[in-house]
Protein backbone atom coordinates (compact mmCIF):
# COMPACT_ATOMS: atom_id res chain seq x y z
CA UNK A 1 0.00 0.00 0.00
CA UNK A 2 2.78 2.45 0.81
CA UNK A 3 4.25 2.56 -2.72
CA UNK A 4 0.73 3.32 -4.08
CA UNK A 5 0.31 6.18 -1.61
CA UNK A 6 3.71 7.49 -2.61
CA UNK A 7 2.67 7.45 -6.28
CA UNK A 8 -0.54 9.35 -5.51
CA UNK A 9 1.40 11.99 -3.60
CA UNK A 10 3.86 12.42 -6.48
CA UNK A 11 1.03 12.78 -9.01
CA UNK A 12 -0.68 15.37 -6.85
CA UNK A 13 2.55 17.34 -6.57
CA UNK A 14 3.05 17.30 -10.34
CA UNK A 15 -0.52 18.48 -10.92
CA UNK A 16 0.08 21.47 -8.65
CA UNK A 17 2.94 22.55 -10.88
CA UNK A 18 0.58 22.54 -13.87
CA UNK A 19 -1.90 25.05 -12.38
CA UNK A 20 -2.49 28.47 -13.90
CA UNK A 21 0.30 30.86 -12.94
CA UNK A 22 -1.49 34.14 -13.79
CA UNK A 23 -4.92 35.24 -12.57
CA UNK A 24 -6.96 38.45 -12.90
CA UNK A 25 -10.44 39.84 -12.44
CA UNK A 26 -12.96 41.41 -14.84
CA UNK A 27 -14.73 44.64 -13.93
CA UNK A 28 -18.34 44.49 -12.79
CA UNK A 29 -20.75 43.88 -15.66
CA UNK A 30 -23.70 46.29 -15.62
CA UNK A 31 -25.72 44.87 -18.53
CA UNK A 32 -25.94 41.30 -19.80
CA UNK A 33 -24.76 40.63 -23.34
CA UNK A 34 -21.69 40.45 -25.52
CA UNK A 35 -18.66 42.38 -24.28
CA UNK A 36 -15.27 43.22 -25.75
CA UNK A 37 -12.35 42.54 -23.41
CA UNK A 38 -9.01 44.02 -24.49
CA UNK A 39 -6.14 41.87 -23.24
CA UNK A 40 -3.43 43.84 -21.40
CA UNK A 41 0.15 43.28 -22.52
CA UNK A 42 0.87 41.76 -19.09
CA UNK A 43 -1.72 39.03 -19.68
CA UNK A 44 -0.32 38.26 -23.14
CA UNK A 45 3.23 38.22 -21.81
CA UNK A 46 2.44 35.37 -19.41
CA UNK A 47 0.18 33.46 -21.84
CA UNK A 48 0.94 31.24 -24.77
CA UNK A 49 1.62 33.17 -27.96
CA UNK A 50 -1.65 31.96 -29.53
CA UNK A 51 -3.52 32.41 -26.18
CA UNK A 52 -4.40 28.71 -26.02
CA UNK A 53 -4.25 28.74 -22.22
CA UNK A 54 -6.47 31.80 -21.71
CA UNK A 55 -9.71 31.08 -19.82
CA UNK A 56 -12.64 33.11 -18.44
CA UNK A 57 -14.46 31.61 -15.44
CA UNK A 58 -17.68 32.65 -13.71
CA UNK A 59 -18.21 32.65 -9.93
CA UNK A 60 -18.91 28.88 -10.01
CA UNK A 61 -15.70 28.10 -11.85
CA UNK A 62 -17.47 27.32 -15.13
CA UNK A 63 -15.71 28.30 -18.35
CA UNK A 64 -17.24 31.20 -20.28
CA UNK A 65 -17.01 30.84 -24.08
CA UNK A 66 -15.19 33.54 -26.04
CA UNK A 67 -13.60 34.12 -29.41
CA UNK A 68 -10.45 36.09 -30.19
CA UNK A 69 -10.70 39.37 -32.09
CA UNK A 70 -7.30 39.84 -33.69
CA UNK A 71 -5.78 43.15 -34.76
CA UNK A 72 -2.94 41.66 -36.77
CA UNK A 73 -2.31 43.77 -39.82
CA UNK A 74 -3.92 46.36 -42.03
CA UNK A 75 -7.64 46.12 -42.76
CA UNK A 76 -9.39 47.36 -45.88
CA UNK A 77 -13.05 48.37 -45.88
CA UNK A 78 -15.22 49.48 -48.78
CA UNK A 79 -17.95 52.11 -48.68
CA UNK A 80 -20.37 53.15 -51.41
CA UNK A 81 -20.44 56.86 -52.30
CA UNK A 82 -23.43 58.07 -54.28
CA UNK A 83 -23.30 60.46 -57.22
CA UNK A 84 -26.01 63.12 -57.41
CA UNK A 85 -28.60 62.16 -60.03
CA UNK A 86 -29.62 65.37 -61.83
CA UNK A 87 -32.34 63.94 -64.09
CA UNK A 88 -33.98 60.71 -65.15
CA UNK A 89 -36.03 60.59 -68.36
CA UNK A 90 -37.97 57.58 -69.65
CA UNK A 91 -39.26 57.47 -73.22
CA UNK A 92 -41.57 54.42 -73.46
CA UNK A 93 -40.39 51.71 -75.87
CA UNK A 94 -37.37 53.87 -76.74
CA UNK A 95 -34.79 54.73 -74.08
CA UNK A 96 -34.07 55.71 -70.47
CA UNK A 97 -31.63 58.59 -69.92
CA UNK A 98 -29.96 59.32 -66.57
CA UNK A 99 -27.69 62.34 -66.06
CA UNK A 100 -25.55 62.44 -62.90
CA UNK A 101 -22.71 64.51 -61.48
CA UNK A 102 -19.12 63.28 -61.17
CA UNK A 103 -17.79 64.36 -57.73
CA UNK A 104 -14.22 63.21 -58.40
CA UNK A 105 -11.35 64.88 -60.23
CA UNK A 106 -11.17 61.87 -62.51
CA UNK A 107 -13.04 58.60 -62.70
CA UNK A 108 -12.47 55.29 -64.50
CA UNK A 109 -15.58 53.36 -63.46
CA UNK A 110 -19.07 53.80 -62.09
CA UNK A 111 -21.22 51.44 -60.02
CA UNK A 112 -24.96 51.07 -60.53
CA UNK A 113 -27.36 49.68 -57.93
CA UNK A 114 -30.13 47.99 -59.92
CA UNK A 115 -33.24 46.10 -58.87
CA UNK A 116 -32.95 42.42 -59.83
CA UNK A 117 -33.85 41.80 -63.45
CA UNK A 118 -33.50 38.92 -65.89
CA UNK A 119 -32.72 41.05 -68.94
CA UNK A 120 -29.71 42.10 -71.01
CA UNK A 121 -29.68 45.86 -71.52
CA UNK A 122 -27.69 47.79 -74.18
CA UNK A 123 -26.30 51.13 -72.98
CA UNK A 124 -24.09 54.06 -74.01
CA UNK A 125 -22.27 56.65 -71.86
CA UNK A 126 -21.21 60.19 -72.71
CA UNK A 127 -19.63 63.06 -70.81
CA UNK A 128 -19.96 66.84 -70.65
CA UNK A 129 -18.75 69.86 -68.70
CA UNK A 130 -21.83 72.04 -69.35
CA UNK A 131 -24.68 69.52 -70.00
CA UNK A 132 -25.05 71.03 -73.47
CA UNK A 133 -22.30 69.49 -75.55
CA UNK A 134 -21.86 65.73 -74.99
CA UNK A 135 -18.92 63.53 -75.97
CA UNK A 136 -18.90 59.75 -76.31
CA UNK A 137 -17.19 57.50 -73.74
CA UNK A 138 -18.86 54.08 -74.10
CA UNK A 139 -20.93 53.07 -77.15
CA UNK A 140 -23.52 50.29 -77.34
CA UNK A 141 -22.20 47.98 -74.60
CA UNK A 142 -24.28 45.29 -72.88
CA UNK A 143 -25.29 45.14 -69.22
CA UNK A 144 -26.19 41.64 -68.02
CA UNK A 145 -26.07 39.41 -64.95
CA UNK A 146 -28.55 41.62 -63.10
CA UNK A 147 -29.62 39.02 -60.53
CA UNK A 148 -28.61 38.65 -56.90
CA UNK A 149 -29.75 35.49 -55.07
CA UNK A 150 -29.07 37.05 -51.64
CA UNK A 151 -30.68 40.48 -52.09
CA UNK A 152 -33.36 42.26 -54.12
CA UNK A 153 -30.79 44.43 -55.91
CA UNK A 154 -27.38 44.05 -57.44
CA UNK A 155 -24.29 46.25 -57.82
CA UNK A 156 -22.87 46.36 -61.35
CA UNK A 157 -19.51 47.98 -62.14
CA UNK A 158 -19.16 49.68 -65.51
CA UNK A 159 -15.58 50.49 -66.62
CA UNK A 160 -14.91 53.87 -68.26
CA UNK A 161 -11.98 55.45 -70.08
CA UNK A 162 -10.27 57.65 -67.46
CA UNK A 163 -12.22 60.89 -67.67
CA UNK A 164 -12.62 64.19 -65.84
CA UNK A 165 -16.01 65.27 -67.26
CA UNK A 166 -18.10 66.96 -64.59
CA UNK A 167 -21.34 65.41 -65.86
CA UNK A 168 -21.99 61.90 -67.17
CA UNK A 169 -24.99 60.57 -69.05
CA UNK A 170 -25.99 56.93 -69.40
CA UNK A 171 -28.62 55.92 -71.97
CA UNK A 172 -30.35 52.50 -71.89
CA UNK A 173 -31.96 51.07 -75.01
CA UNK A 174 -35.56 50.06 -74.12
CA UNK A 175 -36.79 49.16 -77.61
CA UNK A 176 -36.81 45.39 -77.05
CA UNK A 177 -37.14 45.17 -73.26
CA UNK A 178 -38.82 47.13 -70.49
CA UNK A 179 -36.73 49.69 -68.55
CA UNK A 180 -34.57 48.55 -65.63
CA UNK A 181 -34.87 50.22 -62.22
CA UNK A 182 -31.60 52.04 -61.41
CA UNK A 183 -31.70 52.83 -57.69
CA UNK A 184 -28.33 54.53 -57.21
CA UNK A 185 -25.22 55.50 -59.16
CA UNK A 186 -21.86 55.93 -57.47
CA UNK A 187 -18.54 54.27 -56.74
CA UNK A 188 -16.84 52.21 -54.05
CA UNK A 189 -14.07 53.78 -51.97
CA UNK A 190 -11.52 51.55 -50.27
CA UNK A 191 -10.20 52.66 -46.90
CA UNK A 192 -7.12 51.07 -45.38
CA UNK A 193 -6.71 51.36 -41.62
CA UNK A 194 -3.85 50.28 -39.42
CA UNK A 195 -4.56 48.00 -36.45
CA UNK A 196 -4.90 49.44 -32.98
CA UNK A 197 -1.51 49.13 -31.31
CA UNK A 198 -0.23 49.58 -27.79
CA UNK A 199 3.28 50.72 -26.97
CA UNK A 200 5.35 48.38 -24.82
CA UNK A 201 8.33 49.70 -22.92
CA UNK A 202 11.52 47.60 -22.73
CA UNK A 203 13.47 47.16 -19.53
CA UNK A 204 16.59 48.37 -21.34
CA UNK A 205 17.79 49.40 -24.79
CA UNK A 206 21.56 49.37 -25.25
CA UNK A 207 23.18 50.75 -28.41
CA UNK A 208 26.71 49.60 -29.27
CA UNK A 209 28.86 50.64 -32.25
CA UNK A 210 31.30 48.16 -33.83
CA UNK A 211 34.15 49.08 -36.18
CA UNK A 212 34.70 45.56 -37.52
CA UNK A 213 32.30 44.71 -38.97
CA UNK A 214 30.92 48.25 -39.27
CA UNK A 215 27.55 47.78 -37.62
CA UNK A 216 25.29 49.27 -34.96
CA UNK A 217 23.81 46.75 -32.56
CA UNK A 218 20.77 47.52 -30.42
CA UNK A 219 20.11 45.10 -27.57
CA UNK A 220 16.45 45.14 -26.49
CA UNK A 221 15.44 43.46 -23.23
CA UNK A 222 12.05 43.14 -21.51
CA UNK A 223 11.21 42.00 -17.99
CA UNK A 224 9.21 39.12 -19.48
CA UNK A 225 8.71 37.77 -23.02
CA UNK A 226 6.76 40.31 -25.04
CA UNK A 227 4.94 40.21 -28.37
CA UNK A 228 6.24 42.88 -30.76
CA UNK A 229 4.44 43.61 -34.05
CA UNK A 230 5.77 47.03 -34.95
CA UNK A 231 8.99 49.03 -34.48
CA UNK A 232 9.46 52.77 -35.06
CA UNK A 233 12.77 54.65 -35.33
CA UNK A 234 13.37 58.37 -34.84
CA UNK A 235 16.68 59.25 -36.54
CA UNK A 236 18.10 62.79 -36.43
CA UNK A 237 21.24 62.39 -38.54
CA UNK A 238 22.55 62.15 -41.16
CA UNK A 239 20.00 63.90 -43.38
CA UNK A 240 20.25 61.24 -46.09
CA UNK A 241 20.67 57.54 -45.34
CA UNK A 242 19.73 54.09 -46.58
CA UNK A 243 20.78 51.18 -44.35
CA UNK A 244 19.92 47.49 -44.27
CA UNK A 245 18.87 46.20 -40.86
CA UNK A 246 17.71 42.97 -39.29
CA UNK A 247 16.23 41.63 -36.07
CA UNK A 248 17.71 38.47 -34.57
CA UNK A 249 17.86 36.43 -31.39
CA UNK A 250 20.62 34.32 -29.92
CA UNK A 251 19.74 30.62 -29.88
CA UNK A 252 21.47 27.38 -28.92
CA UNK A 253 21.18 23.93 -30.46
CA UNK A 254 22.54 20.60 -29.23
CA UNK A 255 24.75 18.80 -31.76
CA UNK A 256 26.76 15.72 -30.91
CA UNK A 257 26.11 16.23 -27.20
CA UNK A 258 27.41 19.82 -27.37
CA UNK A 259 25.51 23.11 -27.20
CA UNK A 260 26.27 25.41 -30.13
CA UNK A 261 25.22 29.07 -30.28
CA UNK A 262 23.79 30.68 -33.41
CA UNK A 263 21.81 33.74 -34.51
CA UNK A 264 18.26 33.33 -35.77
CA UNK A 265 17.12 36.18 -38.05
CA UNK A 266 13.50 37.13 -37.39
CA UNK A 267 13.01 40.02 -39.82
CA UNK A 268 14.83 42.20 -42.37
CA UNK A 269 14.01 45.81 -43.28
CA UNK A 270 15.58 49.01 -44.64
CA UNK A 271 16.02 52.30 -42.79
CA UNK A 272 15.62 55.17 -45.26
CA UNK A 273 15.56 58.95 -44.88
CA UNK A 274 12.68 59.16 -47.40
CA UNK A 275 10.30 57.09 -45.23
CA UNK A 276 8.77 57.28 -41.74
CA UNK A 277 10.87 54.28 -40.62
CA UNK A 278 7.96 52.58 -38.92
CA UNK A 279 7.91 48.87 -39.73
CA UNK A 280 5.32 46.15 -39.31
CA UNK A 281 7.32 42.99 -38.68
CA UNK A 282 6.52 39.28 -38.38
CA UNK A 283 5.37 38.72 -34.81
CA UNK A 284 8.22 38.47 -32.30
CA UNK A 285 7.65 36.85 -28.89
CA UNK A 286 10.94 37.15 -27.02
CA UNK A 287 12.35 38.41 -23.75
CA UNK A 288 15.45 39.69 -25.53
CA UNK A 289 16.37 40.36 -29.16
CA UNK A 290 18.84 42.42 -31.17
CA UNK A 291 18.62 44.95 -34.01
CA UNK A 292 21.66 45.06 -36.27
CA UNK A 293 22.19 48.00 -38.69
CA UNK A 294 24.78 47.80 -41.49
CA UNK A 295 26.75 51.05 -41.68
CA UNK A 296 29.27 50.07 -44.38
CA UNK A 297 31.68 53.06 -44.60
CA UNK A 298 29.15 55.59 -43.28
CA UNK A 299 28.93 57.20 -39.89
CA UNK A 300 26.49 55.43 -37.56
CA UNK A 301 22.92 56.69 -37.45
CA UNK A 302 21.90 58.90 -34.56
CA UNK A 303 19.05 56.92 -33.02
CA UNK A 304 17.11 59.39 -30.91
CA UNK A 305 14.25 57.06 -30.10
CA UNK A 306 13.15 53.48 -30.77
CA UNK A 307 9.57 52.48 -29.96
CA UNK A 308 7.99 49.04 -29.82
CA UNK A 309 4.32 48.31 -30.39
CA UNK A 310 1.99 45.36 -29.99
CA UNK A 311 -1.20 44.78 -31.98
CA UNK A 312 -4.19 45.06 -29.73
CA UNK A 313 -6.01 41.77 -29.20
CA UNK A 314 -9.42 41.42 -27.60
CA UNK A 315 -11.82 38.60 -26.81
CA UNK A 316 -15.59 38.71 -27.25
CA UNK A 317 -17.59 36.97 -24.52
CA UNK A 318 -21.25 36.79 -23.49
CA UNK A 319 -21.27 38.09 -19.89
CA UNK A 320 -24.08 38.39 -17.36
CA UNK A 321 -24.83 41.45 -15.24
CA UNK A 322 -23.65 41.36 -11.61
CA UNK A 323 -21.73 38.10 -12.18
CA UNK A 324 -18.16 37.91 -10.91
CA UNK A 325 -15.68 36.79 -13.56
CA UNK A 326 -12.04 35.84 -13.27
CA UNK A 327 -9.31 35.25 -15.82
CA UNK A 328 -6.75 32.46 -15.70
CA UNK A 329 -3.77 31.89 -17.98
CA UNK A 330 -0.20 30.65 -17.94
CA UNK A 331 -0.80 26.89 -18.05
CA UNK A 332 1.47 25.49 -20.80
CA UNK A 333 -0.37 22.14 -20.77
CA UNK A 334 -3.66 23.63 -22.04
CA UNK A 335 -4.70 23.78 -25.69
CA UNK A 336 -6.91 26.36 -27.43
CA UNK A 337 -10.56 25.82 -26.43
CA UNK A 338 -13.31 25.08 -28.95
CA UNK A 339 -16.40 27.19 -28.29
CA UNK A 340 -19.59 27.48 -30.40
CA UNK A 341 -19.43 31.29 -30.13
CA UNK A 342 -16.76 31.60 -32.84
CA UNK A 343 -19.24 30.30 -35.45
CA UNK A 344 -21.35 33.45 -35.01
CA UNK A 345 -18.63 36.11 -35.02
CA UNK A 346 -19.32 37.23 -38.61
CA UNK A 347 -22.89 38.18 -37.69
CA UNK A 348 -21.99 40.09 -34.52
CA UNK A 349 -21.70 43.84 -34.11
CA UNK A 350 -18.15 44.94 -33.30
CA UNK A 351 -19.38 48.07 -31.54
CA UNK A 352 -19.72 46.38 -28.16
CA UNK A 353 -19.38 47.59 -24.57
CA UNK A 354 -15.94 46.98 -23.09
CA UNK A 355 -15.07 45.10 -19.94
CA UNK A 356 -11.66 45.66 -18.39
CA UNK A 357 -9.24 43.23 -16.81
CA UNK A 358 -7.63 44.31 -13.53
CA UNK A 359 -5.86 42.95 -10.44
CA UNK A 360 -3.42 40.81 -12.44
CA UNK A 361 -1.42 38.47 -10.21
CA UNK A 362 1.42 36.09 -11.04
CA UNK A 363 2.09 33.05 -8.87
CA UNK A 364 5.74 32.25 -8.35
CA UNK A 365 6.46 28.98 -10.12
CA UNK A 366 7.60 26.19 -7.87
CA UNK A 367 9.88 25.04 -10.65
CA UNK A 368 11.52 28.47 -10.77
CA UNK A 369 12.11 28.53 -7.03
CA UNK A 370 13.68 25.09 -7.17
CA UNK A 371 16.50 26.36 -9.35
CA UNK A 372 17.63 28.73 -6.60
CA UNK A 373 17.81 26.04 -3.90
CA UNK A 374 20.45 23.47 -3.05
CA UNK A 375 19.60 19.95 -4.19
CA UNK A 376 18.90 18.81 -0.64
CA UNK A 377 16.33 21.65 -0.27
CA UNK A 378 14.43 20.81 -3.43
CA UNK A 379 11.08 19.05 -3.40
CA UNK A 380 12.18 16.11 -5.55
CA UNK A 381 14.93 15.29 -3.03
CA UNK A 382 12.40 15.35 -0.17
CA UNK A 383 10.02 13.01 -2.04
CA UNK A 384 12.91 10.76 -2.96
CA UNK A 385 13.88 10.48 0.68
CA UNK A 386 10.26 9.79 1.68
CA UNK A 387 10.00 7.12 -1.02
CA UNK A 388 13.28 5.46 -0.06
CA UNK A 389 12.31 5.61 3.62
CA UNK A 390 8.94 4.04 2.87
CA UNK A 391 10.52 1.23 0.84
CA UNK A 392 13.09 0.65 3.59
CA UNK A 393 10.36 0.40 6.24
CA UNK A 394 8.40 -1.97 4.00
CA UNK A 395 11.51 -4.09 3.42
CA UNK A 396 12.39 -4.41 7.12
CA UNK A 397 8.75 -4.96 8.10
CA UNK A 398 8.44 -7.80 5.59
CA UNK A 399 11.62 -9.49 6.84
CA UNK A 400 10.58 -8.96 10.48
CA UNK A 401 7.26 -10.71 9.82
CA UNK A 402 9.09 -13.62 8.12
CA UNK A 403 11.49 -13.97 11.09
CA UNK A 404 8.61 -13.97 13.54
CA UNK A 405 6.86 -16.75 11.58
CA UNK A 406 10.09 -18.82 11.44
CA UNK A 407 10.67 -18.43 15.17
CA UNK A 408 7.09 -19.44 15.86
Amino acid sequence: MKPNKFLVIMLAASSLLAQHQTTAKIDDIKKSGLHKIVLPTEIRSFSKEELGDFRILDSKGIEVPYYILQGNGETTSSSFSECKILSKTVVPKSKTTIIFENPKVSIDEIVLSITNSDVTKPYSISGSNDQKEWFGLVNNSLLNGLENSEDTSVFKTIPLPLTSYRYLKIEFNDKKTLPINVLKIGFFSNKTSNPDVEEILPKSTQITQFSSPKITRVQVAFNNPQIVNQISFKISSPNLFQRNARIYTNKTVRRKHKLRAYQETLSNFELNSDTKNTFTIPQVFEKEFFIEIENQDNQPLTLDKIQFFQNQVAVIADLKANEKYTVQTGNPKLWSPEYDLKNFKDSMNNDLPEAKIYDIKHAVSKKTNARDKSFWQQSWFMWLCIGLGGMAILYFTTHLVKDMKNNA
